[in-house]
């Protein structure tokens, strides 16, 4: 996020998509450059990779967003992890990385915002499905034959919004998750729509919802892609304040709040069943998934507009 006098490249890039490996790297840069960040383990993938929180903020009010919960949606984590650079270097007065002219004043008054609220943000809820999305199958694959069987015989994954062990983990959830089984009609490991055995059967999914009931957030986002759209209702049970923050955040975005029907299990779904507090899941970008890495810069300076406010409230 480099401002044009200092030069200074930011951390968080993009170039030929984005794997675990590269986030891992970029948090383990964060880490280093700004003491307001801290790194919390929050649970393991199927295949053991680390799920990782990152914490900014000292205030009491918690607020979480997360990201790639769709492998395939995988250019969500560098948006998130780019926002908690830019955040984390304005909180720090470290100069440099305003690289969104039209955003800097937003984010320079969000960063007063932090002594109030503390934001958790899970940047890479599908470590292996973002992987597996990107590269295929690798020599030593576990599951290699029922990916295989599970993607239709095609050795193209870049469709791949599942796990690894082929559940929708949007769909893990519970709030309706018997309703959206049956309205999917999907009864088996797939590329996606498969909920799984039961709610939160699959580790990714029991991790996140066990560290929202952990840490109690007053409100809730999961990036997704795409179409520029905000959901922010769930069967009636939001509260009434839900509606006119969503309207909100369409207006420093250019995204549109959406009011969704017909759909059950997902996050932001559990989160206002369960606690009746205001969840949305943001649609970033436009196209067809994957979203190129060309749109990233773009992307994030409508998405940074839109966290500013989500955390804001």
């Amino acid at each position: 996020m480099a401002s044009e006098s200092s030069g200074q490249q930011p951390i968080v890039r993009v170039h030929d998509g984005y794997r675990y490996e590269d986030g891992i790297a970029h948090i383990g840069r964060l880490l280093e450059r700004y003491s307001s960040l801290r790194r919390v383990e929050i649970g393991k993938s199927v295949l053991g990779k680390s799920i990782d929180a990152i914490v900014i903020g000292k205030g009491a009010e918690c607020v979480h967003a997360n990201a790639s919960v769709h492998a395939n949606e995988w250019i969500t984590t560098p948006l998130l992890l780019r926002f908690i650079e830019q955040l984390a270097a304005l909180y720090e007065s470290v100069p440099g990385i305003e690289d969104h002219r039209h955003n800097s004043q937003v984010m320079k008054s969000l960063s007063d915002v932090l002594s109030d609220v503390t934001l958790w943000a899970v940047p890479m809820v599908n470590p292996d499905g973002m992987n597996l999305s990107q590269d295929g199958l690798w020599p030593g694959c576990p599951f290699r034959v029922q990916l295989m069987e599970w993607n239709s015989g095609q050795e193209d994954f870049s469709r791949w919004k599942a796990n690894i062990r082929g559940v929708d983990l949007n769909d893990q959830f519970p709030a309706g998750w018997e309703e959206e089984r049956l309205r999917r009609g999907v009864a088996a490991p797939a590329s996606q729509d498969y909920g799984g055995e039961h709610p939160l059967c699959e580790p990714e999914a029991f991790a996140l919802a066990a560290l929202t009931r952990r840490i109690s957030f007053s409100r809730v986002a999961s990036l997704h892609t795409q179409g520029r759209e905000i959901y922010w209702n769930y069967r009636n049970l939001e509260p009434a304040y839900s509606e006119g923050l969503a309207r909100r955040l369409a207006k420093v975005s250019g995204y549109e709040a959406v009011k969704l029907m017909d759909s059950d299990a997902g996050y932001k779904d559990w989160f206002i069943s369960e606690f009746r507090r205001p969840g949305f899941t943001i649609e970033a970008g436009e196209g067809v998934n994957p979203l190129p890495p060309e749109q990233f810069e773009q992307i994030y300076s409508e998405i940074s507009l839109l966290l500013a406010a989500f955390i804001r409230g």
